[in-house]
């Protein structure tokens, strides 16, 4: 009797999947993956064989309360047997040594007979560093550093007297290195009132995280006050951006009207050479023909030229007689700017022993790029806290920092640039391999 086998391969069908068109109308049943069907299906026939359709069927059908529980349990476990913990048990099978006794002992005097080796101790003073100590506090230093100034300077002028080696004479010689004028100047603060500005200003009362109540009062109607101006500003800025955009369109709607009448005009000519001109059209103007002046106009030009020039000087005559009449008055002018000018310098003077302040800033700071934002350094009412476990830190000191030597003139305020500009590459494919021979 033959012997029947299973076919050998892979019994489904063949696969195509990755064919990349499916345009054509022989390429849709062949190339349409339907595994996930075929999977579905063979679940849905299994479940029925097991009894029918799990979607289909109710939910008592599927599951049961189980109030009775098990019966072998109570036989298998009699009544007067207790099953005890898990942590007892552990104990039980681990506490072979007895237990500690409560009554009190001298731990000092009961020991096991060995005896304990001596060590150096390393958590004390010893006398010797002791009296250094006391020494250095005295103000007696054993050893002491002197202060020398540098003998290196790197901006000083090369010595002559150095002549390089005949070896090396055919180098060419270092140039002098130029002491940059900026590094003798001073800063130039940031402040309007151009007064130096600490690096670490005394914050105010209105700065504290527990602060008095007139002091945060103040402070708050100040910034709201800020807030509120620098909303108006935006505000104004949209609604000028608003009009520009109208007037914009209503330009735009006039030069299309004027393009159009252009264009009716333009039909209107043509329909006069097509005959039908009015009547009015065909009357001719006579032009003005030029004539030459007659010598009365020019005489009466000529007596007007010299009534506005004698108008003129008259003019002139006064205005400088009524300057001479104010010398005085403008000697006692500028006499008073002078001694004005000479009072704000002292004032300028004295203010610069002062410090400044970050509030006002110059219109013109140094670099092209605007000064950093000041974080608001402000807690709102509802978040005010009264006790220290619910402080919650604020601020960097980091952007603090940096604020405070831009505002201090150390520095010039920079624009992140996150990506490095590359240099622009050309790729070209030689045509050496078109050399060749046969």
């Amino acid at each position: 009797m033959p012997v029947l086998r299973p076919p050998s391969g892979n019994p489904d069908a063949p696969q195509q999947y990755k064919q990349p068109s499916r345009k054509g109308k022989k390429a849709w049943r062949k190339n349409i993956d339907i595994s996930e069907v075929q999977q579905g299906l063979e679940e849905r026939s299994e479940q029925i064989i097991k009894g029918g359709v799990l979607a289909e069927q109710d939910t008592p059908g599927l599951f049961s309360l189980d109030t009775v529980g098990d019966v072998e349990l109570e036989k298998r476990f009699p009544k007067h047997v207790k099953k005890g913990l898990k942590a007892d048990e552990i104990i039980a099978q681990r506490s072979a040594v007895p237990a500690v006794s409560a009554r009190k002992r001298s731990g000092d005097k009961t020991t096991d007979g060995i005896l304990p080796v001596k060590r150096q101790r390393t958590d004390y003073v010893t006398h010797k560093e002791l009296s250094r100590l006391k020494k250095v506090a005295d103000g007696h230093h054993e050893q002491t550093v002197a202060v020398v100034d540098a003998e290196y300077d790197i901006w000083a002028e090369a010595k002559e007297d150095q002549k390089p080696e005949e070896t090396f004479s055919f180098l060419p010689k270092a140039e002098q290195k130029k002491k940059p004028k900026t590094l003798e100047q001073q800063p130039i603060s940031l402040a309007a009132s151009g007064k130096p500005i600490p690096a670490v200003p005394k914050p105010k009362g209105g700065h504290s995280y527990n602060p008095a109540f007139t002091d945060y009062q103040d402070r708050l109607i100040e910034e709201s006050e800020k807030a509120v101006e620098a909303e108006r500003k935006r505000l104004a800025a949209l609604e000028a951006e608003r009009l520009k955009l109208e007037a914009a369109a209503r330009s735009a709607a006039e030069a299309e009207a004027a393009e159009a009448r252009a264009d009716l005009s333009e039909w209107e000519d043509d329909s006069a050479w097509e005959g039908f001109e009015s009547a009015g059209e065909e009357l001719s103007v006579k032009a003005k023909r030029p004539r030459r002046k007659t010598q009365a106009e020019r005489n009466r030009i000529k007596r007007r030229k010299e009534e506005e020039r004698k108008a003129k000087h008259e003019a002139a005559m006064k205005r400088k007689h009524t300057q001479a009449e104010r010398v005085k008055q403008i000697a006692l002018e500028v006499a008073e700017k002078e001694r004005r000018m000479a009072l704000e310098k002292i004032e300028m003077s004295d203010a610069s022993e002062e410090e400044g302040d970050d509030v006002k800033l110059r219109r013109r700071q140094l670099g092209k790029f605007k000064l950093p934002e000041k974080d608001l350094e402000l807690v709102l009412p509802d978040e005010l806290q009264d006790s220290l476990r619910l402080l919650k830190p604020e601020g960097n000191l980091l952007k603090d920092r940096y604020r405070s030597m831009l505002l201090r003139g150390k520095m010039e305020s920079r624009r992140k640039i996150p990506f490095r500009k590359q240099a622009k590459s050309k790729i070209t494919e030689k045509w050496a391999f078109k050399d060749f021979s046969i």
